[in-house]
């Protein structure tokens, strides 16, 4: 019986042993796919919000991290031309009615918004997802916007006695995100230096 218990566990052991190898090698040799994969994914958000005309450096290799409002680490993309930084892109984060909403902006060097779009959100289907580009053209009409225009009390949705649209039976989700890019304005506002400094 101990025999046959041993027998048992060692064929187990030995199978267990076996998967763990075939995972170690299976993540060995995908690494470099999901990286390439993950690289193509980065530089496809940055494109949608900055601009080629406006770089003649990759964005994705000229990065700076930094700590949001919230002391949460961000990536800062840059872009370049001639060497002078023309603009930056990072993700900025935004409460909505499922939670959170991720996004990504893109700021010209005077502060003019280049772009904003979604990342991922939980929001629900066919009232909050409007705010994604393929959806509709909400997300578009922040670009050229900035602190100064429309005037900081006009950053709302309309309901609120601002300048932004809501969504019929989804207010929520709007709100969060003009609240979210006011918000990445004022982070860029105050960290301007930092992002456009030239090293």
């Amino acid at each position: 019986m101990k025999l046959d218990s041993m027998k048992h566990g060692m064929i187990l052991g030995a199978f267990c042993l076996g998967f763990g190898l075939l995972l170690a090698v299976t993540d060995r040799l995908t690494a470099a796919d999901i990286a390439a994969r993950a690289l193509e994914d980065r530089m496809n958000s940055l494109s949608q919000v900055i601009p080629n005309s406006i770089h003649d450096n990759n964005p994705v290799t000229d990065a700076i991290n930094m700590k949001d409002v919230r002391g949460k680490e961000i990536t800062v993309y840059r872009a370049r031309k001639d060497g002078k930084v023309t603009g930056v892109a990072y993700e900025i984060f935004g409460s909505g009615y499922a939670g959170e909403i991720k996004l990504m902006m893109g700021v010209d060097a005077e502060g003019k918004l280049l772009g904003v779009r979604v990342l991922a959100h939980h929001e629900t289907p066919g009232l909050g997802d409007k705010i994604e580009e393929k959806k509709g053209d909400w997300i578009l009409r922040f670009t050229g916007l900035s602190l100064a225009n429309p005037l900081p009390e006009k950053w709302k949705v309309k309901k609120d006695g601002g300048q932004f649209d809501q969504f019929a039976g989804a207010t929520i989700t709007p709100r969060g995100v003009v609240a979210a890019v006011r918000g990445g304005l004022e982070f860029y506002a105050a960290h301007q230096a930092q992002m456009t400094e030239v090293n």
